[in-house]
């Protein structure tokens, strides 16, 4: 008997429609055929299929052999244990529930200027700016402020510059498929990419190269993954900002979550907003993602515990180790043990905990297999 070649309609049906699918956008970027398509519109952020080739269900390249859509999705059956094996060479133990890693630290940027762009110490924007200027990547697939920045709405984009870089600083909270700026960086003529984005996207150069993918995965040199509990719905701004809260998009200066949605406006003034009353405006492709952590990305980074100025920083892989002591040694950070904040581990493991609960019973069972130890 053949062996089975898993394509688009294998997708559609156990992830796009079963409510596994997040968004990231790897399977639109992966399809050679250009036949695959995006829907960033009324909070669907779905892939679908483009009615010129087959139906929205069938694919007439994947009936003859085409499976590099299933190839490049992170979330396509057992996605987790195949990625922790390629990454790390072995699976992860009981007690790594928010995953593999080789060091935890805390970490800010030494530059007043990038710590003052980013969010919670500018690492991320150090750790891009650092890896350009000392010729490690082309560029990195970001998220902008659509515009003037006055929507937030959060678009992808390229970064080619410690410009670039430093305006795509920041949190947004809605979804942004920074994958989907990988064309145009390719039409640059970029061949080292950097990856920035929440697990779900994290895990997808990761899955794309244990699954031979092609000059995509090979492309894909660095992932910065983001610690993240969900994304919300982009209507939440009118929705429940502006009715109730009377903050329209155009007013705020910058938002923060930290135990609470925290908002400041350009006029000065602040306003929290209890995250139960968010919780209806959860992005659809959250509610089944198991992985806060951004378990397979090079460097895991997030803005938890009780420092607001410091990111609670993983070093997962070799990569991640070398581009991160290339930042001490260059005094483009500093660093302090998380030791310092064990809130924050703490923390992290049990939100990572949480997030591992979400995975559906009728999926495949790899991210459900570690014990969910109560707290």
């Amino acid at each position: 008997m053949p062996p089975e070649k898993p394509q688009w309609t294998d997708l559609y049906s156990e992830v796009v429609t079963s409510g596994l699918c997040t968004g990231c956008a790897s399977c639109v970027i992966a399809c050679p055929y250009d036949v695959l398509d995006y829907n960033a519109k009324d909070g669907i952020y779905k892939p679908f299929h483009i009615d010129q080739d087959g139906s929205i269900d069938s694919c007439s390249h994947g009936e003859k052999g085409c499976t590099l859509c299933t190839r490049a999705c992170p979330r396509f059956r057992s996605w987790e244990g195949e990625i922790d094996n390629y990454l790390f060479g072995r699976g992860r133990e009981e007690n790594e529930v928010a995953g593999i890693s080789k060091d935890v630290f805390l970490a800010r940027a030494l530059d007043p200027e990038i710590a003052g762009a980013g969010q919670d110490g500018g690492l991320v924007s150090a750790i891009l700016i650092w890896a350009l200027e000392n010729d490690h990547i082309d560029c990195a697939l970001v998220s902008y402020l659509q515009g003037d920045g006055t929507s937030w709405q959060a678009v992808p984009g390229v970064a080619t510059s410690r410009n670039d870089i430093l305006a795509s600083a920041g949190s947004r909270y809605t979804y942004s498929a920074n994958t989907l700026a990988y064309p145009k960086a390719i039409a640059a003529g970029a061949e080292r990419i950097a990856l920035v984005g929440m697990g779900c996207q994290a895990s997808a150069p990761p899955v794309m190269s244990t699954r031979k993918a092609g000059k995509i995965a090979r492309r894909f040199v660095l992932t910065i993954g983001l610690l993240c509990s969900k994304t919300f719905d982009d209507s939440i701004f009118e929705e429940l900002f502006e009715a109730k809260y009377h903050i329209k998009r155009q007013d705020i200066a910058k938002m923060n979550i930290k135990g609470v949605f925290q908002i400041w406006k350009k006029d000065g003034d602040y306003v929290e907003i209890p995250l139960k009353e968010c919780h209806q405006w959860t992005r659809e492709g959250c509610k089944s993602c198991p992985d806060f952590a951004a378990e397979h990305a090079d460097i895991s980074t997030g803005g938890i515990g009780a420092f607001n100025d410091w990111t609670l920083t993983i070093v997962r892989t070799d990569k991640g180790r070398e581009i991160f002591d290339g930042l001490v040694s260059s005094k483009m950070i500093e660093v302090r043990p998380a030791d310092d904040d064990p809130g924050a581990v703490a923390l992290m493991h049990k939100l990572a905990r949480v997030s591992r609960k979400r995975w559906p019973d009728f999926a495949d069972n790899g991210p459900r297999r570690l014990p969910v130890i109560a707290q």
